[in-house]
């Protein structure tokens, strides 16, 4: 089975290079193709599965020598897979919910001429992130990383018709470049410490070397990670990727992209417990970040945006599960899993939302939608029960796990995580409940809405009150759309069920990530009773300041908290002050420099060369007579040099 292992990155490499340079002639049967290949990896990867179930623990890492990159004296890279427990956990949430979010795009992307170019880019996707799991040494993963930097760059600025889709992807792009230079510097240290890059020997020989080596592996490791999982303070880029088509926001931003970093902090659990500075880093910015995005879907309109915010948030609760050790390992993959149901399913049933809605993302233009989307109401309301915790759905049993692994930190530091997690568990239930609230329930506010900007030339304005706007007929989606909605709902109700039974997926992952009881200063029951009695104070909240009262169409001015948090919590300002304008000066500076003191060097060396070139060159002006008096001026001045210093 060892040899079947890169068929998992051929089979969607193969439907991107067939769909980006097959042509035009593959318009109509392109994402037939792109979907059958991507659920062919997901058929391979369910054979492979069975085959290392029916393997002793100790027997279920299988390795792949393809051909070895560079050799090149000391320096040896191979492109070899390794699949064991942690990398088969990846291949098939990528491979399964992928396959599902290809059957959605094939309705959600019907009328886009541009469809068979998108499926390709899928494709494209699942084939670098399934490279960066698969890849058995830190310079392959590099590659497969950069990989998915660049298809996520192609998927947001996919309509790169609009300025906003534009300016969005460049600006993931730009950030993640950020995080990449973490990573590639970690790369050189380990070359430089160990010789090599493979998994197995610097794993396993970075508890020899010294505390600073692993703590600056380890905090170069976590830039990388803030950068793709958009954790503080690379999260910037992840509410403007909502610009991409909905597909894209579930595939990248729910499921897959965003999780490369906790794959990536878990695969080098070792490097983190080695060097408790950095293992310190890595959860102080799981609780920062699971609180600022937590905050900031509180108080976004747009539907997209909010659900950005939750995922910002739920990152940053397996980071922190992460950075708690072998404690926390199999808890941050576990809800990492659950999270890939309920989050690409909610993603999917906003883009169904906003099919019904004319392309509308503005919750307040939402409302009363339960009555004509019953499939997506129900879809939607179980991935919405999965995410806040409600008992017996899988994301109950997942942050729960996270919550009480924090609180086993033990002492101030301990209390302190729990504490964020309990506080962040109340706020996922409020944010979420508004979503829901505002979409499904209360008045029909679209009907009575003003026109929304920009135009919908598409769209035949209704003259209604005296002007003209559009007045969306919501409607249930095809089902190409609703059936992976109806899957993705029985995972996010069904998966805890994985973790419920008893240690199973502790058994199955502990081999490799290593798992350790720990033993919080109150009891479990406590904390599950905790985290009920946080998700009912958040939902009662939200109840009563939507539920109860009528939601305007426009948004009041807020508070200064909720004006700040429209605004991202401030984070592109900050940017802006403390990263853009340093850079412009610095910029002008050099521009200054180069045009002033470089430039002026250069020009003035040319042109005193120059001027002295013209003056010496009349000296030589064919004239007999001007050379025999220079000959006569030369030996005057000989002669009288000549007696002035005998006189002296």
């Amino acid at each position: 089975m060892e040899t079947s292992i890169g068929l998992l990155v051929a089979a969607p490499l193969l439907g991107a290079a067939v769909l980006l340079c097959g042509g035009r002639r593959l318009d109509r049967v392109g994402h037939w193709v792109g979907t059958a290949l991507a659920a062919a990896s997901f058929v391979l990867a369910a054979v492979l599965f069975a085959d290392m179930l029916g393997r002793e623990a100790d027997e279920r890492s299988l390795h792949q020598h393809v051909f070895s990159w560079i050799p090149v004296g000391g320096f040896q890279a191979d492109v070899a897979f390794q699949l064991d427990q942690l990398s088969m956990t990846f291949v098939l949430l990528i491979t399964g919910v992928g396959t599902l979010i290809h059957v959605y795009s094939i309705g959600y992307m019907e009328h886009d001429e541009r469809r068979r170019r998108f499926f390709g880019y899928l494709n494209l996707f699942l084939a670098a992130m399934l490279l960066l799991v698969l890849a058995d040494n830190y310079l392959l993963l590099y590659a497969g990383w950069e990989g998915v930097g660049l298809a996520s760059y192609l998927l947001i600025g996919f309509w790169q018709h609009k300025p906003s889709a534009a300016t969005a992807a460049k600006k993931a792009f730009i950030v993640n470049r950020v995080g990449d230079i973490g990573l590639s510097i970690a790369i050189m240290i380990m070359f430089s410490t160990f010789g090599t890059f493979a998994f197995g020997p610097v794993l396993d020989s970075v508890g020899e070397t010294g505390e600073g080596t692993a703590t600056a592996i380890g905090l170069m490791l976590l830039l990388a990670a803030c950068g793709k999982s958009a954790q503080v303070p690379l999260q910037s880029w992840l509410g403007d990727a909502m610009e991409g088509p909905t597909p894209v926001s579930a595939l990248i931003h729910a499921a897959t992209m965003v999780t490369a970093g906790v794959y990536l902090i878990v695969r080098s659990g070792a490097i983190f417990e080695a060097a408790p500075t950095a293992q310190t880093a890595v959860v102080t910015v799981g609780a920062i970040t699971l609180l600022f995005g937590a905050i900031v879907g509180c108080a976004k309109d747009d539907i997209k945006k909010a659900l950005a915010g939750s995922t910002m948030s739920q990152i940053g609760y397996m980071v922190l599960a992460a950075g708690l050790g072998p404690i926390g390992y199999v808890f941050a993959i576990m809800h990492l899993v659950t999270h890939g149901f309920f989050k690409a399913g909610l993603f999917l049933g906003a883009g169904s939302v906003m099919h019904g809605m004319n392309d509308e993302v503005d919750m307040r233009r939402y409302g009363g939608l339960r009555k004509y989307m019953p499939i997506t109401f129900v879809t939607f309301g179980l991935g919405y029960l999965a995410i806040i915790g409600f008992p017996g759905l899988s994301g109950f049993f997942s942050k729960d796990k996270i919550i009480e692994a924090a609180f086993a930190r033990g002492g101030t530091e301990g209390w302190i995580l729990g504490g964020a997690a309990l506080l962040g568990a109340a706020i996922t239930a409020f944010y979420m409940t508004r979503v829901m609230l505002m979409t499904f329930f209360g008045e029909e506010r679209w009907r009575n809405a003003p026109a929304p900007s920009p135009e919908r030339p598409d769209v035949e304005p209704v003259a209604q009150g005296g002007g003209e706007y559009e007045v969306p007929r919501p409607h249930e989606s095809p089902r190409s759309m609703t059936v992976p909605m109806i899957v993705l709902a029985f995972g996010s109700v069904f998966a805890g069920g994985l973790f419920s039974w008893g240690d199973a997926f502790v058994n199955w992952l502990a081999p490799v990530t290593t798992f350790e009881h720990g033993h919080p200063p109150i009891s479990a029951a406590t904390v599950t009773a905790a985290t009920v009695v946080a998700l009912l104070l958040g939902v009662g909240l939200a109840w009563l300041q939507y539920g109860r009262k009528p939601v305007p169409v426009v948004a009041p001015r807020g508070s200064l908290l909720t004006r700040a948090a429209r605004r991202d919590l401030l984070q592109d300002d900050f940017n802006h002050v403390v990263l853009v304008k340093p850079g412009e000066y610095l910029t002008r500076g050099l521009v200054y420099l180069d045009h002033t003191v470089v430039d002026g060097v250069v020009n003035g060396t040319a042109a005193a060369v120059g001027g002295l070139s013209g003056r010496a060159r009349r000296l030589q002006n064919g004239y007999a007579r001007s050379y025999a008096v220079s000959m006569f001026g030369g030996a005057a001045i000989l002669i009288a040099a000549t007696l002035l210093m005998r006189a002296v």
